[in-house]
């Protein structure tokens, strides 16, 4: 284990500043969204609202990331991705301070759209800002300890934004909705904080961001070629479409699901999932040598159906004990792969594209949070705390089944089709 630690951390040590100023940036920026989403739904509870308000939040949130992520990745191609990274995150820091204080049912919606909005910029800019600063060969390796490292940062502004809320609340004895409330703002100031290091990375010329920037000339060929590199983008994307609708099911509510079936404490169910995204971010690290020994499509299909049993357990258990195991291991096993598919788009579609690529990927997704969130909060109510929550976890175990198949055949073939075409 230490020397798997210390590999790590020399391959860091490699990597140029560009990359590194960015990592750090996301350490802050993912402390502080952590802290934020995960007490930001029992805040909504503690001012009245019922569970709709939080499905219209979330839903609200997911549909401004998806509505802005396209034209915000062409933009990031035309002005560059540091100033749509730091306009986006300057911006989206102004609005958790907002919805820290927000208490009136519209300001909440409005608030959740404007995060929503503006973290786009820094969501769409990061993967091919990552791809830009290295070689294909590193890729793997890099987007492994970038996903490893945000969840890292994850875990630690869950447990932080649990930990502080009980802590105001049960040792300075402020009031529930006042212990949420600046467990909010300290997570706000985090997020803060990781605009600075921003600042001291270097926009790379666009003639060294990739051998095939350039247009070509002759026209069939750039037909052919457009034509090539959608057709991968929308097979990708209707991967990412079928997980963003099981995905936007079940994990938005993971917090409320813990504290209605169970009556877990704030504390307990920022420490679970802090623990989620721990396993998370080891298992993204062990992503490489998975790769290494299936290859990239078959890994990332193996990972994620490794995950349903535990999501099924989680669906029906009514034991904490095992509702805990459950989550840890399906969140570890599913978001294993994501370093993997990332990688493996960067390196299949063509440098011109890659920014598109990734805007369309992450746009699907969160239109899957953003259509699933009303019917998730709709399911509790109707069928309550038990049968609502299975439900929604077994449809979203139906999701993930059907998009790891799809992503397994088609992704085989054309791996196949590009292997025949090097030789």
């Amino acid at each position: 284990m230490i020397k798997w630690f210390q590999e790590n951390s020399r391959t860091v040590r490699s990597y140029n500043k560009n990359i590194k100023m960015f990592m750090l940036a996301n350490v802050f920026i993912q402390i502080g969204l952590g802290m934020f989403m995960v007490i930001y739904n029992f805040y909504i509870r503690e001012l009245g609202y019922d569970e709709s308000v939080n499905g219209q939040v979330i839903s609200m949130m997911s549909l401004a990331t998806a509505l802005v992520l396209l034209p915000a990745g062409l933009l990031s191609d035309r002005i560059g991705r540091k100033k749509i990274m730091i306009i986006g995150a300057a911006i989206t820091a102004a609005t958790l301070f907002y919805r820290s204080f927000a208490v009136m049912g519209e300001a909440l919606i409005y608030g959740a759209f404007a995060t929503g909005f503006f973290v786009a910029l820094i969501q769409v800019t990061g993967i091919p800002w990552l791809a830009e600063n290295s070689t294909k060969k590193e890729r793997v390796n890099l987007f492994s300890i970038h996903f490893s490292l945000m969840t890292g940062s994850q875990v630690v502004g869950s447990m932080l934004g649990g930990g502080l809320t009980d802590l105001f609340y049960i040792v300075f004895q402020f009031s529930a909705l006042d212990s949420v409330r600046w467990a909010l703002v300290i997570g706000s100031i985090f997020f803060t904080i990781g605009i600075m290091p921003l600042f001291m990375t270097k926009e790379l010329p666009k003639s060294t961001r990739g051998k095939d920037l350039k247009i070509p000339r002759n026209v069939k060929v750039l037909k052919e070629e457009t034509k090539r590199n959608i057709i991968l983008i929308f097979l990708f994307a209707a991967a990412q479409l079928l997980i963003g609708f099981g995905s936007g099911l079940v994990i938005p509510y993971l917090n409320l699901y813990f504290a209605d079936r169970f009556d877990a404490s704030t504390a307990y169910v920022g420490f679970i999932i802090s623990g989620g995204q721990a396993m998370t971010a080891v298992a993204i690290l062990i992503g490489p040598w998975v790769v290494k020994q299936l290859g990239e499509v078959k890994a990332v299909f193996v990972l994620q159906m490794l995950s349903l049993p535990f999501l099924l357990l989680t669906a029906y258990t009514e034991s904490l004990l095992l509702a805990s195991v459950g989550f840890l291991f399906r969140q570890a096993l599913m978001n294993a792969g994501n370093p993997i598919q990332a990688s493996l788009v960067m390196d299949l579609v063509g440098d011109r594209f890659k920014g598109l690529a990734n805007s369309i990927n992450q746009m699907v997704f969160n239109i899957g949070w953003a259509t699933m969130g009303p019917v998730s909060t709709g399911l509790v109510l109707i069928y309550g705390s038990y049968w609502g929550y299975a439900w929604i976890f077994t449809v979203t175990a139906g999701l993930y089944l059907i998009s790891s198949a799809y992503f397994l055949i088609t992704f085989t073939i054309i791996m196949k089709k590009r292997k025949n075409l090097d030789k």
